[in-house]
């Protein structure tokens, strides 16, 4: 009994001291999204994976102010949220709906839809298994599933455990498994997220956050570890999407162990 509540210590030791891994938006390296459109092309940078590659990735776009895609598909589904300026995607004879930042969507593979930004914007787009590849509308086909637009009107946001905070569920099962989730807590607070052990990714969508201390870090900065301490300027209060592993998440000091 003295040997395993030893080994329960020390690999509690080892899952606190796992190191932050940030990455700075400001410092990514940014190409052409798709490169057969040439200048035309939206920027778009890898965050984690490598979009042009097998398996998961999460990667930056920006799009100038006006731009508009021809119909299209892709060969993926993918989830994406937005970072910065207004998004319309949808079916090319859909009417034009802008989504602000804080909004998030998804988009099925096969499915035909054009993307369009009022502003200079940026998104976070998220596919679970790449490669991410754009084809043309003669490769369209009946989608797995609907294409889900939640603009931040829309969006249903439940108080967590820990005073302040408070979270909206994007997809999966954060509480207990692999999901999505925004939390959401006061300017000049911290929080705490952690991955029950298993690594847990924040993306900042809103504010300016702090995760380590020489890292301030705005919209579409990244920051990985086991258990995340984060601190929100002062300022707007700060909102981050929450990726989870298969252990899903706990959030605030107060949350329990089972989740928030």
């Amino acid at each position: 009994m003295a040997m395993a509540s030893w080994c329960v210590w020390a690999m509690a030791m080892v899952a606190r001291a796992e190191p932050t891994v940030v990455v700075d938006v400001e410092q990514v390296a940014w190409g052409a999204l798709n490169s057969a459109r040439g200048d035309a092309s939206p920027r778009a940078a890898d965050l984690w994976g490598q979009r042009a590659e097998p398996g998961p990735a999460g990667f930056l776009v920006r799009f100038v102010h006006g731009f508009s895609s021809p119909p299209h598909v892709h060969n993926v589904g993918y989830r994406a949220i937005v970072l910065e300026g207004s998004v319309h995607n949808d079916h090319p004879a859909a009417p034009l709906r802008w989504m602000p930042p804080g909004s998030f969507w998804t988009q099925p593979e096969g499915g035909l839809h054009i993307t369009a930004a009022q502003g200079a914007s940026m998104v976070l787009v998220e596919v679970d298994d790449g490669p991410y590849l754009v084809h043309p509308p003669d490769q369209a086909r009946e989608a797995p599933s609907a294409p889900l637009n939640l603009a931040t009107s829309n969006l249903v946001w439940v108080p967590a455990d820990a005073p302040g905070h408070r979270v909206t569920y994007l997809w999966g099962d954060p509480l207990g498994g692999e999901g999505g989730a925004f939390v959401a807590w006061p300017a000049g607070g911290t929080t705490s997220i952690s991955g029950h052990g298993a690594s847990v990714t924040a993306v900042v969508v809103r504010g300016s956050v702090g995760a380590t201390p020489k890292a301030s870090l705005r919209p579409g900065s990244l920051a990985t570890s086991a258990s995340l301490s984060l601190r929100c300027a002062e300022g707007p209060e700060c909102v981050v999407y929450v990726k989870s592993s298969s252990r899903g998440i706990a959030v605030g000091d107060a949350a329990p162990a089972g989740g928030l």
